[in-house]
């Protein structure tokens, strides 16, 4: 099975327009129509419906979906172990929920060029269940997640707590009901039960963002409110950009550090665990609890 006719699957399901993908890949419309006719000849299965507004998964494009994400993973990883230059003796691969890529992964790799130098180090972000899931079969070495998913191979920690907070670009109190500018930011299933029980008299948003960076920049651009992480927009404050909301309720979200040691190099373990360890401690000035070995 091809594993561009694959690539080009999971980017289909991720813009969900053969249009898109096409310009994504710098292919033909009718090449992206050719490699999943490909792919659905060879599984027997229609893997996706084209409509008027875009396209959509069948049930078995949903099943294939996930091996066809562990495929390409598996083998851009096998690409790049080979690849290794000859001073460097192995790879190290961070994932981090899709809202905290600036808070942990500039820090981090600059501490991983210090303290493991002859390790090739990537991050990547995804939601907390894609995550998990890349932990699970080996394709990643360690997750920070909102969300775990307990499994008899994978190690999990409790990582930090992270305090999420209304804040507005016009000063104000709490209100009840809909409020005019108000986006709804998904910080995960746990945010999303704590603020509808806070906010039971709400109305669906009409303005949801997966990514907070893209909520905070819509929001001092239009004006409006939404909750973000506490250490995220102090400069904000300061600069009277945005403005706590009194009487708001704050939220408190942990975040969590998934692993598996199993053929892990310890030292390379114990070094990942320090440079995120002095990433923590640089942003919130506190000690961060220390994990055995």
């Amino acid at each position: 099975m091809n594993i561009e006719h694959m690539r080009t699957f999971l980017e289909v399901t991720t813009t969900g327009s053969f249009l898109l993908s096409a310009e994504k890949l710098h292919v033909t419309q009718s090449t992206i129509s050719a490699r999943i006719k490909s792919l659905e000849n060879q599984l027997n299965q229609k893997l996706i419906i084209r409509n008027r507004n875009g396209c959509s998964l069948t049930t078995a494009g949903r099943i294939f979906q996930r091996h066809a994400y562990t495929a390409v993973t598996s083998w851009d990883k096998a690409r790049q172990e080979i690849a290794l230059p000859d001073d460097m003796i192995g790879t190290f691969i961070l994932g981090v929920q899709l809202n905290h890529w600036d808070y942990f992964a500039p820090s981090w790799l600059d501490y991983m060029q210090t303290m493991a130098p002859n390790i090739v180090t990537r991050v990547i972000s995804e939601y907390s269940i894609s995550l998990m899931n890349l932990l699970k079969d080996g394709l990643i070495d360690m997750a920070i997640v909102y969300e775990p998913i307990h499994h008899p191979s994978i190690t999990i920690d409790k990582l930090m707590d992270e305090k999420l907070v209304l804040v507005s670009t016009e000063p104000r109190s709490i209100e009840s009901g809909q409020v005019e500018g108000y986006v709804f930011v998904d910080w995960g299933y746990g945010f999303t039960t704590q603020h509808n029980l806070a906010f039971p008299d709400a109305h669906n948003p009409k303005i949801s963002f997966a990514i907070a960076d893209t909520a905070l920049n819509h929001v001092l651009k239009n004006g409006g409110s939404g909750y973000f992480s506490e250490a995220s927009i102090q400069p904000l404050l300061k600069t009277k950009e945005c403005y706590l909301v009194e009487g708001a309720p704050i939220f408190n979200r942990p975040l969590y550090l998934g692993y598996s040691k199993n053929g892990m190099n310890s030292k390379l373990f114990n070094d990942s665990i320090k440079a995120l360890d002095k990433t923590i401690s640089t942003k919130s000035k506190k000690n961060c609890r220390n994990y055995e070995n």
